[in-house]
């Protein structure tokens, strides 16, 4: 065979390290800002598009998909080339993500702020938005799997199994959670409500941080920190049970963002139960990346690429040690709804992604430029100021989440509650928010420092592509067409996924039934396919094998994923016995409707849950637990997962018009202590009562009992309740307020929580 010189593309692996450094930058800055809002109210400015409530979201979604999204692309494509020896199959498409990629980036800078959102953690992009990902996303897999279909190696190293993982996972959730119904250009309602909604966002949710802040950053480290060290993965054999398990295991998880909540006992139980399960396959992972380091501790003295990834997986540990442990039912009712949850998350996403990313790219960096690393004592002050930033953010989260977690549950002697101000633990935070964002500050400057690092590298160089040295050889497709779409592999794919459709059609226990059948065929047979490859491989593991099978590698890491979330969601949507409705809800107004939508674009999800759990504590304080019916016809569901301000669930009725009228133009007015920010352009601003017959249709599409009379006066009796609450604001406390002001429509809506006509709709 001729031998043939292959030139990587390198270049788009430039551009994505260089879009992870500013987009790192920008997400950083907006963390500190929304951090800053915390500990200075005043810092919202009374600005809508500068409130915390819309720049929440804005400061996640930069650091999940813009910060974070660049480095895993910057990863893939750098390491899938030289672990394929084959270069990007099209340059064009590769192009295509890119800018694709930072124009979806933009838009959410653009559309968050102005609040255009779907109100829902990680998902709030909207449907055109979410349209544009997932076509950029599938340039992107086709790229990936292009360069192992034509890959100049027989078997795929371990780092492309959690690509793999990354990219059939991400692209079931993500379209699954974000089906909705458009009513215009930048307006959709979930197609789930309630409880279905609440399952499904936190399947989402929980494996949005497993299956894109964490399995392409364990393919990251299982490339990168070998070759950092110069030495292999510690062990084969963990590298596989790791995966498999981690892959099976974590979609069952996202459940336990929901305990002591209003989802099924039966559901809760299952999302604890692979919680603890997580234990095992996410230590093995770590122990695996930490002992690949055995040996290397001169370079873990003297090289800060290895301190970065050292202390990277170490924050992985900790952060996966304890996500089980907060799932623990006992525990989960102390550090729910608090500050607790915010250090476990910023303690993965800083320590764990954070660290992984620039150490990546203080490895990467000098070999894309051909040129040395500017200062080591510069990298070497990254992370040290670094890891105390980290801590200084930790320790404050903590603190204060346990001092809320404490203080809300705690019950005198004569069994009521010790602090019954809300706010008194929200106050005592307040000095932990200053460290808090203290230790925002120090990341940041850490960061900063570190870009101007690499800057001043890049400059001392010139841009370098790698090659490498292969044999030509046939074309690996040979097999006609049809014989592949005959064939006995796809025989019994076709068989597995009817019965898994019939799921549909049947009550809820023989569901389960049909998934084990299913799932009982699809293993007996490719056990066989797996035997036979390994008899005819004399010598090769089983796994080796499959390896080599990268159709079949795909398929079985599918099903790893979906089972999981099959067994979950398609019983809780499509059989009304999986949720026990003891009653049924009141329709919301045209006008509650209205309001609604103005509370879910501030944002106020982000600090004000709506679900009151049966838990002494949180009875005394607000009323009867939450029900599933309460939420039946909410599109989207709005549990919450943070209290900085108190449960709505039961507001309505609590306090008269006035209350809330004050409370939204002044917070401090009406609850002392608060540092929710003031909603003075409410007042101002016009409802759109043009467009409210179109949602109430959309609402009815999706199987509100509106009735088409409803639908087409919509407005007018929207008009109706809205003068009624503007008139008795005049009459009773000389307040004018305009009838078709946005803050009419959300004083309707709030007045509306926990009221309901007897269980009886109308």
């Amino acid at each position: 065979m001729n031998k043939q010189i292959i030139t990587y593309n390198d270049d788009i692996v430039r551009k994505f390290a260089i879009m992870t450094m500013i987009w790192g930058v920008v997400g950083l800055l907006l963390g500190v800002l929304v951090a800053s809002q915390m500990a200075f109210w005043q810092m919202n400015l009374n600005l809508p598009w500068f409130s915390f409530g819309r720049l929440r979201p804005l400061h996640t979604n930069a650091a999940i998909f813009a910060f974070v999204g660049n480095c895993i692309f910057t990863a893939v494509y750098y390491s899938m080339q030289r672990l394929l020896k084959v270069r990007v199959v099209s340059d064009f498409l590769a192009n295509v993500h890119f800018w694709g990629w930072q124009l979806i980036i933009v838009l959410a800078a653009v559309t968050l702020p102005l609040g255009f959102s779907q109100a829902k953690e990680y998902a709030e992009l909207e449907w055109p938005i979410d349209i544009l990902v997932a076509v950029v996303w599938l340039v992107f897999a086709f790229n990936v799997f292009a360069m192992i279909a034509k890959r100049n190696v027989k078997n795929i190293y371990v780092a492309i199994w959690f690509y793999i993982a990354t990219i059939v996972t991400i692209t079931m959730l993500y379209v699954v959670n974000n089906l909705a119904l458009p009513v215009s250009f930048m307006k959709s309602y979930s197609l789930f409500a309630g409880v279905q909604d609440a399952l499904i966002q936190w399947w989402y949710g929980h494996n949005a941080v497993a299956f894109f802040l964490t399995t392409p950053i364990l393919g990251l480290m299982y490339y990168f920190m070998p070759k950092a060290i110069g030495k292999p993965v510690y062990s084969y054999k963990l590298s596989i049970i790791h995966f498999w398990a981690l892959i099976f295991i974590y979609i069952w998880a996202g459940p336990h963002h929901l305990m002591n909540q209003a989802l099924p006992d039966w559901a809760q139980s299952l999302g604890m139960v692979f919680s603890l399960a997580l234990w095992a396959p996410s230590w093995g992972g770590m122990i695996n990346g930490l002992l690949t380091l055995r040996g290397a501790w001169e370079k873990l003295r003297t090289d800060p690429v290895v301190k970065f990834f050292a202390a990277g997986v170490t924050f992985y540990g900790m952060s996966t040690f304890e996500g089980p442990l907060m799932s623990i039912k006992s525990v989960n009712a102390l550090a729910h709804f608090t500050d607790w949850v915010i250090g476990h998350v910023h303690g993965g996403t800083l320590g764990w992604n954070g660290f992984m990313a620039v150490g990546m790219l203080y490895w990467l960096v000098p070999r894309l430029w051909g040129t040395k690393l500017y200062s080591t004592k510069l990298a070497n002050f990254h992370f040290w100021v670094g890891i105390i930033g980290i801590l200084l953010y930790m320790a404050a989260m903590y603190t204060s989440g346990l001092t809320q977690g404490l203080m809300w549950r705690a019950i005198s002697e004569n069994g009521t509650l010790l602090y019954p101000n809300f706010l008194e633990a929200i106050e005592k935070s307040r000095i932990m928010y200053h460290i808090r964002m203290l230790g925002g500050i120090l990341y940041l400057v850490t960061f900063v420092v570190g870009i101007y690092n690499m800057y001043k590298t890049i400059r001392s160089g010139k841009k370098v592509d790698g090659q490498v040295e292969v044999l030509e050889k046939q074309p690996r497709w040979s097999t006609p067409a049809s014989k592949l779409i005959f064939s006995p592999t796809m025989l019994v794919m076709v068989v597995a996924l009817g019965l898994l459709m019939s799921m549909f059609l049947v009550s809820t226990w023989y569901a389960y039934v049909i998934i084990l059948v299913a799932f009982a065929i699809i293993t007996v047979y490719y056990r066989g396919v797996l035997k036979k490859g390994k008899d005819n491989h004399e010598g090769h593991s089983w796994h080796s094998v499959l390896e080599g099978k990268t159709a079949l590698f795909v398929i079985l890491s599918f099903l790893a994923v979906a089972i999981g979330g099959a067994v979950q969601i398609i019983p809780m949507v499509t059989h009304p016995d999986a949720v026990s409705m003891t009653k049924k809800q009141t329709r919301y107004s045209a006008l509650e409707l209205m309001g609604r939508d103005v509370y879910l674009r501030e944002g106020c999800y982000t600090c004000h849950s709506q679900m009151v759990r049966p838990l002494l504590e949180d009875v005394l304080r607000y009323g009867n637990h939450s029900e599933p019916w309460e939420s039946m016809y909410d599109h989207p569901f709005q549990w919450g997962s943070k209290r900085t301000g108190p449960d709505l669930a039961r507001v309505g009725g609590k306090y008269p018009n006035l209350w809330h009228y004050k409370h939204m133009i002044d917070p401090r007015s009406t609850s002392a202590g608060s540092i929710m920010p003031a909603y003075p352009w409410l007042e101002k601003d016009k409802a759109n009562y043009k467009k409210i017959s179109d949602k109430i249709a959309a609402m009815k599409a999706l199987g509100v009992p509106y009735t088409d009379k409803e639908v087409k006066s919509a407005a007018k009796l929207a008009e109706s309740q809205a003068k009624e609450i503007s008139e008795a604001l005049s009459w009773n406390d000389n307040v004018d307020l305009a009838w078709d002001s946005e803050l009419t429509a959300l004083i309707a809506y709030l007045q509306r929580l926990g009221t309901t006509n007897n269980g009886k709709d109308q």
